[in-house]
């Protein structure tokens, strides 16, 4: 049972409860997704306490879950929430967005501390440029893949693919962060965000999803919290591989969402470098 009290919920039902039942934008396979990535069939009868919309499988979920679990899943909805106003034109309530950031960081035993907030056209018009391959974690013999794939993601933004920007960034970034993790092997597994198996051991590396790396390199300051902020349209990007995925998700990849996944990449390899954002 996680430790969350009667008025945390209240600051998480008022930024992700959009209407009674629903949560932010997720429909029930979208909903559903999200909690696989972490081991949780939030659809099945264990989180059916209360009722079957998804709201009601959130409050049981709450109430059945560890804290560490519980941070992960409402960390990556706020990350949503955030994304989605900009996305949308929408003003965040910034004042509750934070005290949900600090509860969640109480959850995982770590320490909010609140930040500027960055929008989307700031985040797009800083000056990113890709590091030195050499002083990425990764073998040198991949350094010579790592350059020919940012090579093509220049090109296919240049002649509008944008699918394939999605696709090529994401292969880079999961690469590089594979690399990471295999340099540093103790704070990958021992963060809050790694990946469990179903006897509640950490997943070995080459069974994580972009996503797992994403928010475990971000929780141990890998990645810094705009690369995060902004990686939606990379996380999820095996799903779009396939066309059917593409179809029920209602995924439409644009020149925008090619020039953020870009410049996420090219921010994330700068973090993962050391070098200063």
């Amino acid at each position: 049972m996680s430790s969350l009290t009667d008025i945390d919920k209240r600051y998480f039902r008022k930024l992700l409860v959009t209407q009674p039942g629903y949560v932010l934008d997720y429909t029930d396979p979208t909903f559903g997704e999200l909690f696989q990535r972490h081991e949780v069939d939030i659809h099945g009868p264990k989180y059916q306490t209360y009722g079957t919309s998804k709201e009601k499988k959130l409050r049981a979920f709450w109430e059945r879950e560890q804290d560490g679990l519980v941070a992960t899943v409402l960390r990556e909805m706020l990350d949503s929430y955030e994304a989605s106003c900009e996305l949308d034109g929408r003003e965040l309530d910034q004042a509750i967005l934070d005290k949900s950031r600090a509860i969640v960081a109480r959850l995982g035993g770590k320490k909010f501390a609140t930040t500027n907030v960055q929008t989307e056209n700031e985040f797009l018009s800083k000056e990113f440029s890709i590091p030195n391959i050499d002083r990425l974690p990764i073998e040198p013999a991949a350094a010579s893949v790592i350059r020919r794939r940012l090579d093509e993601a220049s090109k296919a933004l240049g002649v509008g693919a944008h699918l394939s920007v999605i696709f090529l960034c994401g292969s880079v970034l999961e690469g590089v962060l594979l690399g990471a993790a295999q340099k540093n092997p103790a704070g990958f597994n021992q963060a809050n965000a790694s990946p469990k198996s179903a006897d509640g051991s950490v997943k070995r590396f080459q069974d994580w999803t972009l996503a797992n790396f994403i928010d475990v390199a971000c929780e141990i300051d890998v990645l810094k919290p705009d690369v995060k902020k902004f990686s939606d349209g990379l996380r999820d990007f095996r799903n779009y591989i396939h066309p059917y995925q593409e179809m029920v998700s209602g995924f439409t990849p644009d020149e925008h969402t090619a020039k953020v996944c870009f410049q996420v990449l090219k921010a994330a390899l700068a973090s993962v470098a050391g070098e200063r954002l």
